[in-house]
């Protein structure tokens, strides 16, 4: 029988050793993704986009970057990212005199977020389970954190503008953690499938990062 094979048992030993030394939020994210909790999201979610994308093919490629080559997601996701932490560090360092260039950028921001989401919610959708579930999670940071930055464009132009820049500075926090959860889908669950946004690669072996690692491959570096 397999389960009495030592070689199983050698390798399941040496995958439970690896996940004990990876960083904390690494294991909290891998929990996520094996967890069913968010399954119900998921299932309620994933047949209306699939719909929507099949209704309109050409959308579709253009939103899973196939006319690049790979997933237009990854690339969007810099132009919020990048204004808004651009507004963050003139609200920290720029004084009042560049107040009315974060604002400008923390707008900015809020409308580059609006595409970005749409990319991501098309590459979520062909995506596999694991990926599924996360993508749920970082869904949720990102609109927390998009309400926020709202919330704080608002606030400046009312004139409580250090309630704005305090606001603004929790979503920067919201969307980090978010971004964290994107690396991990692209990274490490290798989402989107690459088949979605180009052709599938011709290599004899699939790509690292389109399989977990093989239990050949876990050592004390892999772990690190």
């Amino acid at each position: 029988m397999l389960d009495d094979d030592p070689t199983v048992d050698d390798r399941e030993n040496r995958m439970s050793h690896a996940d004990d030394r990876s960083p904390r939020l690494l294991r909290a994210t891998r929990t996520l993704e094996e967890s069913p909790a968010l399954d119900p999201v998921v299932e309620r979610l994933h047949p209306w986009v699939v719909r929507a994308l099949d209704r309109q093919p050409g959308l579709a490629r253009l939103l899973h970057g196939r006319p690049l080559g790979h997933a237009l997601h990854p690339l969007m996701t810099d132009t919020p990212i990048g204004l808004w932490t651009s507004a963050a560090v003139l609200d920290l360092t720029g004084g009042p005199s560049a107040g009315p260039h974060a604002d400008r950028l923390l707008g900015l921001g809020i409308l580059a977020a609006l595409p970005t989401s749409l990319t991501g919610l098309a590459d979520w959708a062909v995506s596999g389970r694991r990926t599924r579930r996360v993508g749920v999670a970082h869904a949720a940071l990102n609109s927390a954190g998009l309400v926020l930055y709202a919330g704080s464009w608002v606030l400046r132009r009312r004139g409580a503008r250090p309630l704005g820049v305090a606001a603004s500075l929790a979503a920067t926090g919201l969307v980090s953690a978010s971004g964290y959860l994107g690396g991990h889908m692209s990274s490490r669950l290798g989402a989107p499938p690459r088949g979605h946004s180009g052709p599938p690669t011709t290599r004899p072996t699939p790509d690292a990062d389109e399989v977990d690692a093989t239990a050949d491959q876990v050592g004390p570096s892999s772990a690190l």
